[in-house]
């Protein structure tokens, strides 16, 4: 089955999260997605979804709307309704024109009726990505001084040109695509270096900071005593 390339040797891949209560269902779609190249989470119910969203933030959700608990679509209104652009791709069995508009109407970034194509939903992904600007492209960086473009990978501090290595680079993106989102270093070590097994150790994570810190200032990446770090805009 043709895929589209994998991101760049370097940089960390777009993470998804597949929220359906059928099991068989997120198998199919994480399949597929990860056959693409992208980091996939999976969640089964609505309480399951927001956790994820709040505790390891992907760049897009695909969001079945029939889910136990809370369900689909007060999940995408509480988002709508926080200001969060988070894009959703929602996947849905309700094939009725009234629930494709309610949908539509509170933010879904697109709409794709069960049963699916695999290949369509990777397709309708990758172009809610691209319009979101998620993988790509973080939020616009909102410190004063410090521009990150991750398509030159160019970074300027006060209009003078930052040299970073490739994963110092990887590792500001990520953050400051999250400003203020705490990560632990193993999920940044799985997010940045795409790495879980443990042929990377915490210590990887902790040098990259302190480089950070030396080149941008202290302020900027922030130690959650216990936890782990953030971008402090």
């Amino acid at each position: 089955m043709p895929t589209t390339p994998r991101p760049p040797t370097g940089r960390a891949p777009p993470s998804l999260l597949v929220v359906d209560d059928d099991v068989r269902v997120r198998t199919v779609v994480a399949w597929q997605l990860e056959a693409e190249g992208y980091v996939v989470r999976e969640a089964a119910d609505g309480r399951s979804a927001r956790r994820g969203i709040a505790e390891q933030r992907p760049d897009l959700v695909v969001l079945d709307l029939s889910l136990p608990g809370i369900g689909g679509l007060d999940l995408l209104r509480g988002l709508r309704d926080a200001g969060d652009a988070l894009p959703v791709v929602v996947l849905s069995g309700r094939s009725g024109e009234g629930d494709r508009i309610t949908g539509l109407d509170l933010g879904a970034d697109d709409y794709l009726v069960k049963p699916f194509s695999p290949g369509e939903l990777a397709a309708r992904v990758r172009s809610v990505l691209r319009r979101s600007g998620g993988g790509t492209a973080p939020r616009p960086v909102p410190a004063t001084g410090l521009r990150v473009d991750p398509a030159t990978r160019d970074v300027e501090l006060d209009g003078h040109p930052v040299q970073l290595t490739a994963r110092e680079f990887d590792l500001l993106a990520f953050l400051v695509a999250r400003p203020r989102q705490v990560f632990t270093r193993a999920q940044l070590l799985e997010q940045v270096w795409s790495s879980s097994s443990g042929w990377q150790s915490d210590a990887t994570v902790t040098e990259h900071v302190h480089r950070l810190r030396h080149k941008l200032g202290r302020g900027r990446v922030a130690t959650v005593r216990g936890v782990g770090y953030r971008f402090e805009p």
